[in-house]
């Protein structure tokens, strides 16, 4: 009877510690949601300072509109820094669940995948920074991505080095970045 009874306390306890850190994940990703979204509202509010893009075939166009929607970001968002999406707490996730998915059945495949697809290697990573032209936009593997919290339209992810880069398509703007998100690699065969 004691016996069953301390096995019930030890196993409630694991349990109960399991249930709270799967409700502390779900927090960090809402969290992390909730910081994109509201980096998305402010990409539409600096949108709709600016004259609309209408279809064209001149990419000159093109890069003026993109040009104009990142500037107005960078003064919707100045003082922006590192970490503002990219929290401690939320890199910490990340690393977690792309540790746990380099762990699996696809781990080979996934690292193949990076080192196969040009490896991009920015010299320096900066918030708001424009995403150098000329730099390839490596991809980032699908299976991977099933793994990461689901962004909205015009928002990607995207691998550069060890980094996981939070990418503005509309704008080619670095949101923010986890500089340490993807353990050091060595050559896959």
């Amino acid at each position: 009877m004691i016996r069953r009874v301390w096995l019930s306390m030890v196993l409630c306890g694991v349990l109960g510690g399991a249930q709270q850190a799967v409700d502390e994940d779900a927090q960090i990703e809402k969290d992390f949601e909730k910081r994109v979204e509201d980096y998305a509202k402010l990409r539409d509010t600096a949108r709709a300072g600016l004259d609309k893009l209408k279809p064209t075939k001149e990419p000159e166009k093109i890069d003026d509109h993109e040009r104009g929607l990142a500037r107005r970001i960078r003064e919707l968002r100045a003082g922006a820094r590192q970490g503002d999406i990219f929290t401690p707490e939320i890199s910490g996730e990340f690393r977690r669940l792309i540790g746990i998915t380099l762990q699996g059945e696809e781990a080979a495949r996934i690292l193949k995948s990076l080192e196969r697809a040009e490896p991009v290697h920015l010299k320096t990573l900066e918030v708001d920074r424009r995403y150098p032209d000329g730099v390839p936009l490596q991809s980032t593997p699908p299976t991977l991505l099933l793994n990461l919290p689901k962004l909205p339209k015009a928002m990607e992810y995207r691998v550069t080095g060890r980094a996981l880069i939070l990418h503005d398509m509309e704008s080619n703007l670095i949101v923010d970045f986890i500089a340490d998100a993807f353990p050091a690699r060595k050559h896959v065969p």
